[in-house]
Parts: structure tokens; C-alpha cells; sequence
């Protein structure tokens, strides 16, 4: 019996995906890319904010037609959507069978055996899985396939968030804080690099707060320490980090490993001081300028990457214009703007001045715009400068020969470098070769292949 899963969102649920499609192989069944060919289709949901949501019912509804003309007899929603919405899902859309929630992951192989078994009321009653999104365990070992390129692989270092965010729903859909040990999370490294993983990307919902439940002093640090020992992993990359939670024991350990991408992707959300009042995120504008200083001062070239949210409710003109300044003054190496979402079972949900979805929009394309124009002068400094670059393989860009990234772009929401000239010893996938930045656009680079 032949299984399509479908993965959407972030890469924290794309390590979930991962893990259900190792769990669902170890089981017996066949797995399939092509979901026109698969009898049980599993999606994997995001529910986080209204953009997701409507990702995720648009592909269960196109999936679900499936069941009339395809080969689909079984669909099934998996993850934060199920999590949040169960009752809805079931009601609103029968083409549902099962549900299985983010406490319950491991129950998709339950659904599908029972299915492949016949149990005869799996079409009758819809299969219901929701459990406290905490009892998921990532401490045993677990079965993955990575959907990933072969050399590069998330490292989900922790589940759930002890965070109050007012616009925030995620401590509801994945619980409190969960710190996998350090035992736990090198030998999935160790076993990445004999797969040939260069490159590990640490992520949580809260990266910086990991250990914490642990009790343990500066877990992260020995943690990166740990995994810098792994002969075979030339590049660790810590994603997902928050601004008041870099202690002087961690920047030194990011300073001085050099397998450690000099590069910190921090949300700050905004700068506003009431703005971060109301969106109860323990830090100030003061605080957030100190930890960005402190961080160029100690990590020479550190790359730089946040999130902001605009039109969260109360947010005035004068106060959106303070976040402006702010994008201008720091001039972050990397940018991405959320317009906010209001999301029932937040607190933020009820705030009165709640800001118009058009002001919002017009909010969003400034910041974006300005950001622009600020990562297009930082990428024409790099014309002439000598690059490491990752080779990702064959460019998508049919004007190029390959493309790669280097310590500056995370994958999957960076730019990219497109390469042109060819060489005597053309490098492959996982590679790590030199070339020159010769051409800059806003977000990507243009280069050629160098000697060393």
C-alpha cells in the first residue's frame, strides 16, 4: 500500500513529516512522491497564523478530490491544524478520515494499519488522535527520511515553548518546553554525517532557551561544543534564537568554533517599546539594541536575520515609523515582515484597535521595500570578495550551470549564489568550493568558480 505525505510550514514540522515517513516506512509501507498514486495521503498541517491555515485547508480540500478521481481512499490531516481546529475539520470536511494532532504523531501508523487491515468503520466514524501536544517524546530514537537535500538536514533540538506572546498560539498547539539531552541530539548528528550531512540547522521554537527546563548551565553552548566534535559536519547553524537569551558564555562559543555559520536568525518582532509591552516579549528597545551591538562587537562578521510583525493591535503611525528607523538604522543582513494575524485563543485575539488588513498590507511593502534596498548595498559590497560556497547543485535558474549557498543563507528562506563558468573538475552536490562574487541582486549573488 503506497503512502503520499504532503509537508507544509516550517521546518520544525518538516522534521515531524520526517519522522512520520520513517515511522510509516519501519511499518511496511511504501512511500510515494506522487500523491496521484498514493491509496493514504497524509498532510502535514500548519496552523500557526491565517496564511498557513488557508494553505493547509486549500491542499486537504485539493487532496480530497483525490478520493473521487484518483487513488486516494484514505486522507488524513496531521499536525498543528488537527491540534487547533479538530472539531471544524471533521465537521466542515468529511473527506477527512482521520486526525491526528501533534501530541499524537506517532498514532499515523496506527491509522494506517488499521485502515490496511479493514477495520470496517474507518470510513463511518472519522478516526480522532488529539492528545496534549507534550506528550510526544523526541528523547527515543526515532525512524527518519529526510525530504532534504542529502547534505544538509534540521536538527529539531527541542519541542514546545514556555513563552506567553500575546499573538502567539504555538505553547497550545506544541506544549512546554521540551529539551532533548545532548546525548540524544549528537547521535542523530553522528548518524547524519555517516549519511553525508555537511550541514546541521538547530531548531526549536526557542533555540536560545534550550536546557533551561534541563536546569542545565549554558546547555546550548556545550551543545554547539558537542556537535563541533563531529568530524564530518563542517557547518552548524543555530536558527530560531530570542533577543534576551544570548549569554556571554554562548556568543563566546559562536565566536570561537569555526564550524559555527557566524550567522543568528533572532525575531525581534518590533522595537517599539509599549508595542513590546503589549506583545509581552521580556525585552525593550534598549535591551534589543545592546544584545545587536554586543553581538557584531564579540561574532566579526556576523550575519544578521529577524522577523517583525506590523499592525499588531494599538500599533500608531508614530510607532510604526520607530520600526522603520530601526530597519534603516541596524540594517539587518536578512528581513522578513508578518502582517500580525489575529488569532482566537491569543491574548492579543480581544486588544481593541485592531489595524486594518489594507493599512497593514501598506506597512508590510514599506518595510519590505526599504529592506531591499539595504540587503542590495550589502550584497554589491561583496562584488570581488572571495566566498565559500555549498553546492546545492544544479541551478533551477536555466541561465546558470549550479547553485550554492554560503554561511550567510540558511536554507529554504535565503538567497542563493548562481555560478556560470564551468571547470575542469565540475564540484558536486554537498561540495564546498571557492568562488568571486562578481554580480549582486537584492537578495541572491552571482559568482564564479575560483581556485583555491
Amino acid at each position: 500500500m503506497k503512502i503520499g505525505l504532503i509537508n507544509l510550514g516550517c521546518p520544525k514540522n518538516q522534521v515531524d513529516s520526517e519522522i512520520m515517513l520513517g515511522l510509516l516506512n519501519d511499518a511496511g509501507f511504501e512511500l510515494t512522491c506522487n500523491e496521484e498514486e498514493a491509496e493514504i495521503v497524509v498532510v502535514n498541517t500548519c496552523g500557526f497564523i491565517d496564511a498557513a491555515k488557508e494553505e493547509s485547508i486549500h491542499t486537504l480540500i485539493q487532496l480530497g478530490e483525490l478520493k473521487k478521481s484518483g487513488k486516494c481512499k484514505l486522507l488524513i490531516a496531521a499536525g498543528c491544524l488537527p491540534q487547533r481546529y479538530k472539531d471544524e475539520l471533521l465537521k466542515e470536511m468529511p473527506e477527512i478520515d482521520a486526525v491526528v494532532g501533534t501530541g499524537s504523531l506517532a498514532d499515523v501508523v496506527k491509522v494506517c494499519k488499521e485502515f490496511l487491515n479493514g477495520k470496517p468503520d474507518i470510513h463511518k466514524h472519522q478516526q480522532i488522535y488529539i492528545s496534549d501536544p507534550s506528550n510526544f517524546n523526541y528523547e527515543s530514537p526515532l525512524p527518519r527520511i529526510r525530504i532534504t537535500p542529502t547534505h544538509t538536514a534540521f536538527i529539531k533540538i527541542a519541542e514546545g515553548c514556555d513563552h506567553a506572546c500575546t499573538f502567539c498560539i504555538i505553547p497550545v498547539l506544541r506544549g512546554h518546553q521540551r529539551s532533548r539531552t545532548i546525548e540524544s541530539i549528537a547521535g542523530e548528528a553522528e548518524k547524519l554525517a555517516m549519511e553525508g550531512v555537511v550541514e546541521v540547522n538547530l531548531v526549536a521554537q526557542d533555540t536560545t532557551a534550550y536546557g533551561r527546563d534541563l536546569r542545565e548551565p549554558n546547555a546550548l553552548g556545550r551543545l554547539l561544543r558537542r556537535i563541533a566534535d563531529i568530524q564530518d559536519i563542517k557547518w552548524i547553524r543555530l536558527l530560531y534564537t530570542y533577543p534576551g537569551f544570548f549569554t556571554k558564555e554562548l556568543i563566546a562559543v559562536m565566536a570561537g568554533e569555526e564550524k559555527i555559520c557566524k550567522y543568528i536568525d533572532m525575531p525581534v518582532q518590533h522595537i517599539n517599546d509599549e508595542i513590546l509591552y503589549h506583545m509581552h516579549r521580556g525585552h525593550t528597545r534598549k535591551s534589543i539594541y545592546r544584545t545587536i551591538e554586543h553581538l557584531r562587537k564579540k561574532i566579526p562578521d556576523v550575519v544578521l536575520r529577524t522577523s517583525l510583525i506590523v499592525g499588531f493591535p494599538g500599533e500608531t503611525e508614530d510607532q510604526f515609523h520607530e520600526l522603520v528607523e530601526f530597519v534603516r538604522d541596524v540594517e539587518f543582513d536578512r528581513l522578513g515582515v508578518f502582517s500580525y494575524s489575529n488569532e482566537e485563543g491569543t491574548m492579543a485575539y480581544s486588544m481593541p484597535d485592531q489595524v486594518r488588513e489594507r493599512e497593514m498590507k501598506k506597512r508590510r511593502e514599506i518595510i519590505m521595500k526599504t529592506q531591499q534596498e539595504i540587503s542590495l548595498r550589502k550584497n554589491q559590497r561583496l562584488i570581488g570578495s572571495k566566498q565559500i560556497l555549498l553546492v546545492e547543485g544544479p541551478s533551477q535558474d536555466g541561465r546558470y550551470l549550479l547553485e550554492g549557498r554560503t554561511y550567510a543563507h540558511a536554507p529554504e528562506v535565503d538567497g542563493v549564489v548562481y555560478v556560470a563558468n564551468t571547470s575542469d573538475d565540475m564540484p558536486l552536490q554537498g561540495e564546498f568550493v571557492p568562488v568571486e562574487i562578481t554580480e549582486a541582486r537584492p537578495y541572491d549573488l552571482i559568482g564564479r568558480l575560483t581556485a583555491s
